[in-house]
């Protein structure tokens, strides 16, 4: 059931690496005076990812510190791979779709038939982030639902 927390959780989780790719894709767009619009729409991609996922990283790995510290523990080397295991079930194919097919198409796409480059960007950002969080997110719930039980 989808509650008001839920909300705020997944808000929580993806509101840092969200804005810092969300500032890499508008200044990554004014490489369309450079290239041309499929060019700039894979760098406006590349620049995203690259953005998002350095800081899901960073947070997931810091809160895995915190955790381990706060139990005077140390940060280990399985709880590392845990990490990148969980990340890459959580982003693995919603990513792939994403970057190769579904925010190319929006960043290419929209601005065209917005008619406002600028708009037409936003636009694509957030129809392909609905495409990518709705998958991302029920990824998410499975792992909490497996790390449960």
């Amino acid at each position: 059931m989808l509650t008001k927390s839920k909300f705020q959780e997944w808000f929580n989780r993806y509101k840092y690496a969200e804005l810092a790719s969300t500032s890499a894709a508008l200044l990554t767009s004014s490489f369309s005076k450079i290239y041309s619009g499929l060019t700039t729409a894979y760098l406006i991609t590349f620049a995203e990812y690259l953005a998002f996922y350095g800081v899901m990283i960073f947070s997931s790995y810091k809160k895995i510190a915190k955790q381990n510290k706060a139990l005077n523990q140390p940060t280990t080397s399985k709880d590392i791979l845990s990490l990148i295991k969980n990340l890459a079930l959580e982003f693995g194919y919603p990513a792939f779709l994403d970057f190769l097919v579904v925010r190319p198409f929006c960043m290419y796409w929209m601005p065209i038939l917005c008619g406002n480059y600028f708009f037409g960007i936003i636009l694509g950002k957030i129809t392909a982030d609905l495409c990518f969080y709705f998958l991302t997110i029920l990824n998410y719930e499975l792992i909490k639902i497996r790390q449960a039980k």
